[in-house]
């Protein structure tokens, strides 16, 4: 029986990455299951404990929300994500995908620090484009007062809007998504 419910808690892992694999642009920014070191452990854990930490993603998403008025508010769903080490990327957000997606690597950044780049990325969704330009800081700055994060600098090439609001990133992403 053991060996059964592990068998299907590696299945469940297996498919909610193939799942969201369909969100990305590019598959090849998931390659757990390349991972030949990794691959049993990542899937196992994925298909125990998805649900809860999407729960608390979905949170973070519903805080977003309501900084907004809900005739504003977008149709966006949210899910974690082990990212390739390839991609240079802690979160993501998918425009192109009805309703958008906003996809984070929860295993790099600080359960602490989620709230951050759920708000960085929610920011991107709201206006449905990838740039950090005066529109993104502006919205950027109001889901900070929301959420009580300081408000981002307005410096003219916005290149401090990237990395808004600050949270800090983990050394070995991995290590999350196999359960240590």
């Amino acid at each position: 029986m053991i060996a059964s419910n592990q068998t299907q808690t590696y299945r469940n892992g297996v498919e909610y990455l193939q799942r969201v694999q369909l969100l990305l642009p590019d598959p090849q920014m998931l390659d757990v299951m390349e991972n030949v070191r990794d691959r049993v452990m990542i899937c196992n854990w994925i298909g125990g404990e998805i649900e809860a930490v999407n729960s608390s993603l979905q949170a973070h998403l519903n805080a977003c929300h309501d900084c907004f008025d809900p005739l504003e508010r977008k149709s966006i769903n949210i899910f974690a994500i082990p990212f390739s080490s390839s991609v240079r990327l802690d979160g993501f957000c998918n425009i192109n995908t009805t309703p958008t997606a906003i996809l984070v690597d929860v295993g790099r950044v600080k359960p602490a620090d989620w709230l951050a780049l759920v708000a960085h990325e929610y920011a991107h969704a709201h206006l449905g484009y990838p740039g950090h330009d005066q529109s993104y800081a502006q919205v950027l700055g109001h889901l900070c007062l929301g959420l009580g994060f300081p408000q981002p600098s307005m410096a003219p090439d916005h290149q401090s809007l990237h990395y808004w609001p600050m949270y800090s990133p983990l050394s070995d992403p991995l290590a999350w998504w196999r359960g240590e």
